[in-house]
C-alpha cells in the first residue's frame, strides 16, 4: 500500500484520473429552462394535479348517482383528465426517478463525479491553493475489494502545521460535498458502508470547515463498527485516557486489581495506598442492601381526585401481581419490585423499581413502564401521559429520593484498620482521622447543605472506575452519593471506617461495556458480560468493588489531609516536570 502511494504521488501530474470532479464549475441546471422558479413550478403542478383529480372524482360520483355512463365526458372533464396526466408525468419525472435510483443504485464514484473528462485537471489545479491540508493519520482507504481509484496528492495551504495527505479522488469529492452541505455528515456511514472511512471523511471535512487541526486526536486503532447505532454518533476519532491499577483490594476474602481511567495525578496512587492499608488489616467487607433500577413517569388528570384514584389503585397489593405480569413482559430479566406514587395537584408521579439482571437497566425499566402505562389506559382513559420520565426517578441529578430510597445498587462497605497500619502506612493517628471525619465529612458537609456528599472524594473513584469499565460517566452524580463514617474501636487502638452508597448504577452488559478496552477492564475484575450461574451476580459484584475502591480512596485522602500531606503529594505527582515554555516553542 505504501509503495502504491509513493508511486502515485510521483506520477500525479502525468496520471489522468478515471473520473473528473468539477461540480463547482458547472453551474447550469435543467431547472434554469423553466419560466418560473423551481419551487413555484412544483407548487403549480401539485395544485393542478390534486385539483384535477378532485374535480374528476366529484363528477364521477354525480354520474354514478344519476346512472350516467362514465365514458360520456364533457369538455371540462377532458381538460381535467389531460391536466392530471400532464401534472402526474411532471411529478413522476421530478420525484419518482430520483427515488427509484436511490433504491436501486448504490453509492459509487459516479455519485460524486461529473461526466466531463477534460475539465478535472484545470479544476484540480485551480483548487490546490484553496484547500486545507487534511490530517495526516486520519484517512482509511481499505474499503473496496476492486482496484481502488487512482490517488491524488493534495498540496494545500497548511494550517496548524498539518502534513500533506494522499487520498483517493472519490474520498476527496465526498469531503467537498460534505463541506458544501450537499451531503449530510451523519449519513456517511449508511452511504459508504464503512464506518472508519466515514469517520475519516467526516474528520477531514470538519478540519476544512473550521480551519482547525485534529492531528492530536487519534483515528486509527479503534473499531468504529462497534459503536455504530449504540455508543456514539458522527465520530471523528477517540480520546485517550490512561488507565492505572489500584490494588490488590482485598474484599470479601478475594483480591481485585481495580482499573481506574483518569488524568488526575495522585488519584490512583492514593487509592492504591488505601488498598494496601485495607489488605494489611485483613481486608474489607461489602454488603448489598438493595438492587432496583427506577423510572418515574408523570401523568395528568382532569382533577386531583382522579389522580388520587390511580394512586390508590397502584398501591393496592391486590393489583400489584397483575401490574407485575404486564411489566415483566418487557424482558426475561425484568422483575417489578414496587411502585411508589407522589401527587402534585392533578399530576401523579409513579416511581417504578425493578430488578434488571446484569444490565444497568434504564432501557429495560423504561420498556416495562411503557407496557404498564398502555395497560392503565383501559381503566383510566382520561390519563394523559406527559412524559416517560418525570424526574422523580431521579437520573443523573442529585436527588433526596435516591439518597433515601436508593437507586441501582445500595451497598455498604466497611473495614477495621489496625492502629499500627494507620501510623506506619497512612502516616497519621486514629484520633486525628476520627476528628477530621466529623468536622469535614459530617459537619462541614452539613454546613454546605450537601445532598449525599458526606464524603471526601467518592466521585473521584466512582468516575475513574466507571470510565474504565464502560459505565455511564454522567451517572456518577447519584452513584457518588456516599456517607463516610470513622470511629475508634478496640479501646481506641484501631479505626473502623465505612462507606454507605445507596445508588450505585452499574451494569456488565450493554452500552460501553462491550467496547474492547472497557471489556478488558471488566474481564480483569472477573465480571465481564452476564453471569451464567446467577443473573445479576456480575453487576452486584462490580458495585461492591466500586464501594471497596471508594473506601480505599476515602481512607487514603483523609489520612493525607490529617497528616498535612495533600499539597506536598499533589505538587510531586500532579504537576508536569516538563518545561512548558520549551514545549510550546
Amino acid at each position: 500500500m505504501e509503495t502504491h502511494r509513493r508511486s502515485s504521488t510521483n506520477s500525479v501530474r502525468s496520471h489522468k484520473p478515471a473520473r473528473p470532479i468539477a461540480l463547482e464549475d458547472d453551474s447550469t441546471k435543467a431547472s434554469d429552462a423553466l419560466p418560473l422558479p423551481l419551487y413555484l413550478t412544483n407548487a403549480v403542478f401539485f395544485t393542478l394535479f390534486f385539483s384535477a383529480v378532485y374535480f374528476l372524482l366529484c363528477r364521477w360520483r354525480e354520474k354514478i348517482r344519476s346512472s350516467t355512463p362514465l365514458h360520456v365526458v364533457t369538455f371540462s372533464e377532458i381538460v381535467a383528465i389531460l391536466a392530471s396526466v400532464a401534472s402526474f408525468i411532471y411529478l413522476l419525472g421530478f420525484f419518482g426517478i430520483d427515488f427509484v435510483q436511490s433504491l436501486v443504485l448504490r453509492p459509487s464514484a459516479d455519485v460524486w463525479a461529473t461526466e466531463d473528462d477534460e475539465v478535472e485537471s484545470e479544476v484540480l489545479l485551480r483548487n490546490e491553493d484553496a484547500r486545507h491540508v487534511p490530517c495526516g493519520q486520519a484517512l482509511d482507504r481499505s474499503i473496496r475489494s476492486l482496484q481502488p481509484p487512482a490517488p491524488i496528492v493534495t498540496a494545500e495551504k497548511v494550517f496548524d502545521e498539518m502534513p500533506v495527505t494522499v487520498m483517493t479522488e472519490e474520498d476527496e469529492e465526498i469531503i467537498r460535498s460534505v463541506v458544501r452541505g450537499m451531503t449530510p455528515s451523519y449519513s456517511l456511514e449508511s452511504k459508504l458502508g464503512d464506518c472508519k472511512r466515514a469517520a475519516a471523511i467526516r474528520r477531514e471535512a470538519l478540519q476544512r470547515i473550521t480551519g482547525k487541526s485534529l492531528s492530536g486526536l487519534p483515528l486509527d486503532g479503534f473499531d468504529y463498527e462497534s459503536i455504530l447505532g449504540q455508543c456514539c454518533e458522527m465520530p471523528v476519532g477517540y480520546v485517550q485516557i490512561p488507565v492505572g491499577i489500584a490494588g490488590p483490594l482485598l474484599l470479601n476474602g478475594r483480591e481485585y486489581s481495580v482499573p481506574m481511567a483518569t488524568t488526575e495525578g495522585c488519584l490512583v496512587a492514593s487509592t492504591n495506598r488505601g488498598c494496601k492499608a485495607i489488605h494489611l488489616s485483613g481486608g474489607a467487607t461489602s454488603v448489598l442492601l438493595r438492587d432496583g433500577m427506577t423510572r418515574a413517569p408523570v401523568v395528568r388528570f382532569g382533577t386531583a381526585k382522579r389522580a388520587a384514584d390511580l394512586k390508590l389503585y397502584l398501591e393496592d397489593p391486590e393489583n400489584f401481581e397483575t401490574l407485575a405480569c404486564v411489566f415483566n413482559r418487557s424482558s426475561r430479566f425484568a422483575r417489578l419490585q414496587s411502585i411508589k406514587c407522589a401527587i402534585a395537584g392533578k399530576n401523579l408521579y409513579l416511581r417504578f423499581s425493578c430488578f434488571t439482571g446484569d444490565a444497568m437497566g434504564m432501557n429495560m425499566v423504561s420498556k416495562g413502564v411503557q407496557n404498564v402505562l398502555d395497560f392503565l389506559q383501559t381503566d383510566f382513559p382520561d390519563m394523559d401521559v406527559i412524559g416517560i420520565s418525570g424526574n422523580f426517578c431521579s437520573d443523573k441529578k442529585p436527588a433526596a429520593v435516591n439518597w433515601i430510597e436508593g437507586r441501582g445498587k445500595s451497598v455498604v462497605c466497611e473495614a477495621i484498620i489496625n492502629g499500627d497500619v494507620v501510623r506506619k502506612v497512612l502516616k497519621t493517628s486514629v484520633e486525628s482521622l476520627v476528628e477530621l471525619n466529623m468536622l469535614k465529612n459530617l459537619t462541614g458537609s452539613a454546613m454546605a447543605g450537601a445532598l449525599g456528599g458526606f464524603n471526601a472524594h467518592a466521585s473521584n473513584i466512582v468516575t475513574a472506575v466507571y470510565i474504565a469499565t464502560g459505565q455511564d460517566p454522567a451517572q456518577n452524580v447519584e452513584s457518588s452519593h456516599c456517607i463516610t463514617m470513622m470511629e475508634a474501636v478496640n479501646g481506641g487502638k484501631d479505626l473502623h471506617v465505612s462507606v454507605t452508597m445507596p445508588s450505585i448504577e452499574v451494569g456488565t452488559v450493554g452500552g460501553g461495556t462491550q467496547l474492547a478496552s472497557q471489556s478488558a477492564c471488566l474481564n480483569l475484575l472477573g465480571v465481564k458480560g452476564a453471569s451464567k450461574e446467577s443473573p445479576g451476580a456480575n453487576s452486584i459484584l462490580l458495585a461492591t468493588i466500586v464501594a471497596g475502591a471508594v473506601l480505599a480512596g476515602e481512607l487514603s485522602l483523609m489520612s493525607a489531609l490529617a497528616a498535612g500531606q495533600l499539597v506536598k503529594s499533589h505538587m510531586k505527582y500532579n504537576r508536569s516536570s516538563k518545561d512548558v515554555s520549551k514545549v510550546s516553542s
